[in-house]
């Protein structure tokens, strides 16, 4: 079931600002007893970002019908961690990281034999799923994504509309336009809601990274540049907007209060109208509505305002990918696990998420959405240079994966303190200096 791991050896984890250092554990892939290969049996321990459908006994669900094909397992364990990221980085210094998790973002692809089981080759895993570029490295597949997303914003029809809005804006004027008319027509706490305290929302805004210049191998182009951050380029965009938005009081009044959980409540009653958020998003928006007392059919989505000869374009890709812990002692039940979430829990659907098996069924909510805006995918790092962004960024002391520096953007576009060219400035010097360090 499983190619023969790499030899895992101790290195430095994501040791850059306020990350973490981690160490890989040498104790390999488990005792003696370990069941590797054999057929699905016993206990293991899953990991999940997702502590609302734990709470709300969907797992529980998952978990049944699992056992039900399986017979011989007898426990699913499921753990939801509300700071994700940063619980599981801390429980990586150990063994016991569960025996499947979603890969965290701040592991480089050089790094994933050291914590996780190859899958799989690349050209095995990819004749199956989509969107497994992301975790492979050197040939191998270190995870597997559990939907597809494509990327743009999530908004209030409603109250677009009511603002005179019924066309999707775009060019990034157009959107602020759209947003200035939405708070001259009365919105009553913000026209685009940050998400700023909680952080890991200002990283969504990277899922337009690529569908702004409609370029698949934009990642790929500006580790060969000293200046990603210009008027025209994908970042640019991104963070100019980012600015802009918020130097023109477009924003939330106070982005130090921003809550996640009562921004559904916000974005579904219409007292925020705009959040940029992968289409994961939909559905948990439209229940927030529904609970609010609103309308779920209000919850619309639309693409990253820019067009690129004349059309729309959208990343789809994956979300968080499923991984196996190298140390797991039922790496075939953790397998299994894998294999059935993805074809038969139906989570995709449920998520209104693109399914990852090439050609899943596309959901009811992104048909028509699919349709209007050419999707794209971005391509693979060429070989030899799968963590050439890492090694740049980490060694910049960015650290695009945290949204640290968006809310120091933020925080000067509020103050004055800083231009937005000077901030621009500022990063690629700093990006600069991290590809002379990086080599």
């Amino acid at each position: 079931m499983f190619p023969q791991k790499r030899r895992t050896r101790l290195m430095a984890f994501a040791a850059a600002g306020s990350l973490l250092a981690l160490t890989a554990c040498s104790s390999g892939g488990g005792s003696a007893e370990a069941n590797d290969d054999g057929e699905p049996s016993g206990e293991i321990t899953v990991l999940t970002w997702r502590t609302d459908l734990v709470e709300d006994g969907t797992f529980d669900e998952y978990v049944e019908t699992f056992k039900a094909k399986y017979p011989d397992v007898t426990d699913v364990k499921v753990e939801g961690l509300t700071d994700y990221e940063g619980e599981v980085k801390t429980r990586m210094n150990t063994d016991n990281y569960g025996d499947v998790l979603a890969i965290p973002g701040s592991v480089t692809p050089d790094q994933y034999g050291d914590f996780f089981e190859p899958l799989g080759s690349q050209e095995e895993i990819g004749a199956e799923y989509q969107w497994i570029n992301d975790k492979s490295f050197e040939g191998q597949s270190y995870g597997i994504p559990v939907v597809g997303n494509v990327q743009g914003f999530v908004y209030n029809k409603r109250v677009w509309e009511e603002a005179g809005i019924t066309e999707f804006p775009d060019t990034p004027e157009a959107f602020l336009e759209a947003l200035q008319a939405i708070k001259d027509n009365g919105v009553e706490v913000a026209p685009l809601y940050t998400n700023y305290k909680d952080g890991w929302p200002l990283s969504q805004w990277d899922g337009w990274l690529g569908a702004v210049s409609a370029d698949p191998d934009w990642k790929n182009k500006i580790v060969e540049s000293d200046t990603p951050w210009t008027e025209d380029s994908d970042y640019g965009v991104v963070d100019g907007l980012i600015y802009d938005a918020v130097a023109q009081g477009l924003t939330e009044a106070d982005p130090t209060t921003t809550n996640w959980e009562e921004s559904k409540r916000l974005l579904g009653t219409g007292e925020v109208a705009t959040m940029v958020l992968g289409s994961w998003a939909i559905p948990q928006m439209a229940a927030a509505a529904e609970a609010a007392g609103a309308s779920g059919e209000d919850i619309a989505y639309a693409p990253t305002p820019v067009k690129v000869d004349g059309k729309f374009h959208s990343v789809a890709g994956g979300d968080y990918n499923l991984g196996i812990n190298v140390n797991s002692d039922n790496k075939a039940t953790a397998r299994a696990w894998i294999d059935w979430f993805n074809h038969e829990s139906g989570f995709s659907e449920s998520q209104a998420g693109l399914s990852p098996i090439i050609d899943g069924p596309v959901p009811a909510a992104l048909d028509s959405f699919v349709q209007e805006v050419e999707l794209i995918t971005l391509n693979p790092a060429p070989e030899g240079k799968e963590s050439l962004f890492a090694d740049i960024d980490t060694a910049s002391g960015i650290v695009t994966t945290d949204p640290k520096f968006r809310q120091k953007s933020i925080d000067d576009a509020r103050s004055g303190a800083r231009t937005k060219q000077q901030i621009f400035d500022d990063l690629n010097a700093q990006w600069a200096e991290g590809r002379a360090s990086a080599g």
